[in-house]
């Protein structure tokens, strides 16, 4: 084919040229538009045919066909048996002739205007043939797209239609493929309203007039194969809707998309070959309740700014395995059109954003993760979608991804649309979407944003503004069948793959197995962890406080452990509690410079104590003091030795790296989480001293102190209960040490368990707590 004129910018992220009334055309010289497929001479034929007039469609299906509203143009165009021979009609606009092409046969077809080329031939067969395009000063010859039968099974619409297609990813949308031994792309599209759906891209100049779809039945799914057409076409859906308009959308389906603000999608394929395979195998060996699980969670664009997914790879696996940190958690990556919505208003639900490169480049980033043996977890975000004209909101004319309510659609909080969980496609369209995350790019785990929101129909809606449920209750029964779907299909396709919830209130049995049904008449959400927003928010109000006034709230630090066993949970420090004037998490503690870094590494050391796995967000590591701005991400410069403080950083990095190392090392610390009998405390009431101490056990029984002194003063002898069974105890941690910062109070050496009763034992210890420090102590 020769080489495609320069279109010009469309205003959809694409490129075309415009006419006057908005159709795309080609450029003025040569006035032709080359069709898919590969361009080739062809050779002299071996003899011409007769062709005779073809019967002229109805005025309807002609005016149907040419406006992109016809559900079924395979019926109109490509070779079809009537009364003596066959009949052939090819719609190519623009085009100065058609000739039907095969094997001892060259037939010119005759123009019908618009475009259309038909004529009948004295053929019994239809046989193997392919169009020669004429545009002019260039020819083209491609097999025609209208002669294949549908590229999609029966069975795949079935089970689309019921809700239950599991790969729903092979079935539609843009796919590279082989049909009937011909090369190209196949496209389907899900739009049960639409009148007719064109494709549109760069193959055919933005200008779908001769790429219409045909609609499969009542399975609302549109097909078409494009013959010729490969990986990195970009293309989009041309709709009519049910009121006769039009609209262009990206496809729901994409698997790849152009870089935002373009909003094309883009046909891909993949030829990542994997290297976890030890990984995979390994990963699902222990259950994650009771294994070390300590996440690193990182927005990606802004980790280290400009970066690609392949670039990433060479630092960030390194950056986290140098940490001790057992998993990663990314930020949504799913593609999204507002970078300051940091991913969580997706509008491409199966495609990595592409600001950082191709899909198989993401592939390349979690593949490095994994063989460096850090897990990948990703935030995925199924409670709403933007309201972009080119995305899902009504995207066939009417609600279709989102209830038909406008009230109940309209995500209030966020000026987004919620999804309709109860339409079983829906369902079924994010179902999938977890299973392809976790199968196609070998994700760990799906950290679910905003359950509480999808679960509640009354969330952040004001009393009429909303409608119960059929029994009369707030729950969103639909949101609470899709979710337990969702968690009960990812652990029996995935084997080890950790589902967790974002959720903020007290809903009962989010971490419960969805076959156990609890005291509210529902069985579990089927979630493996669940995030525990209430520790984070009384915990971080203690801290906040100065410390002659923490007395007062000595609860808010206890509390957590009444309700610890009642789900499985990860401690979380997320970005949610850095931004929006939150301040930054050394810069949330009160005193100065020196006090606020001690209030930190304290408060690290008892979070890495407490029941639970851990969660911590970038740049907390090293205790950064400004808030996170997705603009420019960490401040790395506070680590550059050039910079006066940098060893005070430093040293919270260093801290950081021992607690992991220490976790890892300590079974107690992980291993019974999820078991009350893992922990007991030593005192809890030791409020007048801002002291809270307690014992972890391991499933053998082995204990480890862990005791916080949140006042600024050093306590010296003081007292612990502890077991009698153990005779002398090691310090382990001291996040008061010199080497983190610290002011480098410790005690003299092992301390030896006494016969001194104390806090309801028989023995004790008598310890030296540094100021505004955790100290661990292990069995010596």
């Amino acid at each position: 084919m020769t080489a495609r004129p320069s279109p010009a910018t469309r205003q959809d992220g694409g490129r075309s040229a415009a006419s006057p009334s908005g159709r795309p055309v080609p450029s003025p010289a040569p006035a032709a538009t080359p069709p898919p497929g590969t361009a080739r001479p062809t050779p002299p034929a071996a003899g011409d045919r007769g062709v005779r007039p073809a019967e002229p469609l109805s005025a309807e299906d002609r005016g149907r066909l040419l406006a992109g509203a016809h559900h079924d143009p395979h019926t109109l165009l490509g070779a079809h048996p009537v009364p003596g021979g066959l009949l052939f009609r090819a719609l190519r606009p623009f085009a100065r002739g058609v000739t039907v092409v095969a094997p001892g046969l060259r037939a010119p077809l005759r123009s019908e205007g618009d475009g259309l080329f038909a004529g009948v031939l004295p053929l019994v067969g239809i046989p193997d043939y392919e169009l020669l395009v004429d545009y002019g000063d260039t020819t083209a010859t491609v097999p025609d797209p209208y002669r294949f039968l549908p590229s999609v099974g029966e069975l795949d619409l079935h089970l689309f239609h019921e809700g239950r297609h599991e790969e729903l990813w092979r079935a539609l949308g843009a796919r590279v493929m082989t049909h009937q031994g011909v090369a190209g792309t196949r496209f389907t599209v899900w739009a049960p309203n639409a009148r007719g759906v064109r494709v549109v891209g760069n193959f055919n100049y933005w200008d779908g007039t001769g790429s219409p779809m045909r609609s499969l039945g009542a399975s609302g799914v549109w097909e078409l194969f494009l013959p010729g057409l490969g990986e990195g076409e970009l293309y989009k859906f041309e709709i009519t809707r049910p009121d006769g308009s039009t609209t262009v959308r990206a496809d729901p389906m994409a698997r790849r998309t152009e870089c935002p603000p373009a909003t094309a999608s883009v046909v891909d394929a993949s030829h990542h070959t994997w290297r976890d395979a030890d990984w995979m195998a390994r990963r699902g060996e222990r259950p994650v309740h009771a294994a070390p699980f300590s996440v690193y969670e990182v927005h990606l664009p802004s980790w280290r700014p400009g970066l690609t997914y392949r670039q990433l790879a060479d630092q960030l696996p390194a950056y986290v395995k140098d940490l001790g940190f057992t998993h990663v958690e990314f930020m949504p990556v799913a593609e999204h059109p507002f970078g300051g919505s940091w991913g969580y208003q997706v509008t491409g639900f199966y495609a990595p954003t592409a600001r950082m490169g191709t899909p198989d480049d993401f592939r390349f980033l979690i593949d490095a993760l994994h063989r460096a043996g850090i897990g990948v977890l990703m935030d995925w975000v199924p409670a709403h979608f933007p309201r972009d004209d080119w995305a899902l909101a009504e995207f066939d004319g009417r609600p279709l991804y989102e209830p038909g309510d406008p009230a109940r659609a309209a995500h209030p909080d966020w000026g987004t649309l919620e999804f309709d969980y109860g339409r079983t496609e829906v369902r079924n369209f994010l179902v999938a979407n977890a299973v392809y995350w976790c199968e196609e790019f070998h994700i760990d785990g799906l950290r679910v944003d905003a359950v509480a929101s999808m679960l509640y129909l009354d969330y952040s809606r004001e009393d009429g503004g909303w409608t119960p449920n059929v029994h009369g209750g707030r729950e969103n029964l639909d949101a609470v069948a899709f979710l337990q779907e969702m968690n009960a299909t990812v652990y029996r396709r995935c084997p080890g793959v950790v589902t967790v919830a974002e959720e903020s209130t007290a809903w009962d049995g989010v971490t419960r197995a969805t076959h156990h049904v609890g005291p509210g008449g529902f069985g579990g959400l089927g979630f493996g962890l669940k995030w525990n927003m209430g520790w984070m928010h009384d915990s971080l109000g203690y801290v906040e406080k100065e410390p002659v006034h923490r007395r007062y709230h000595h609860g808010e630090m206890t509390f957590s452990m009444i309700y610890a066993y009642s789900e499985n949970y990860v401690l979380p420090i997320s970005h949610d509690e850095v931004v929006h004037g939150k301040r930054a998490l050394v810069s949330k503690m009160p005193g100065d410079w020196w006090q606020q870094r001690a209030n930190h590494r304290a408060y690290l050391g008892f979070m890495w104590a407490h029941p639970g796995k851990q969660l911590l967000f970038m740049g907390q590591e090293f205790a950064q003091g400004a808030e996170w701005a997705e603009s420019h991400g960490p401040d790395w410069w506070l680590l550059d030795p050039s910079y006066g403080a940098a060893a005070d950083h430093r040293g919270v990095r260093d801290l950081v790296r021992e607690l992991n190392r220490r976790y890892a090392d300590t079974p107690a610390l992980w291993e019974r989480d999820t078991d009350p009998a893992g922990f007991s405390w030593i005192d809890a009431g030791a409020a007048d001293d801002n002291v809270f101490s307690f014992l972890r056990y391991a499933a053998d029984g082995t204990p480890l102190v862990s005791v916080t002194n949140f006042s600024p003063v050093v306590r010296q002898g003081y007292r612990l209960g502890v077991p009698g069974e153990v005779p002398v105890w090691r310090e382990v941690l001291n996040t008061d040490a010199a080497c983190f910062g610290g002011g480098g109070v410790a005690g003299p050496g092992p301390l030896k368990t006494e016969p001194v009763p104390w806090n309801g034992r028989r023995t004790s210890i008598a310890a030296v707590l540094p100021p505004l420090a955790t100290v661990w102590l292990l069995p010596a």
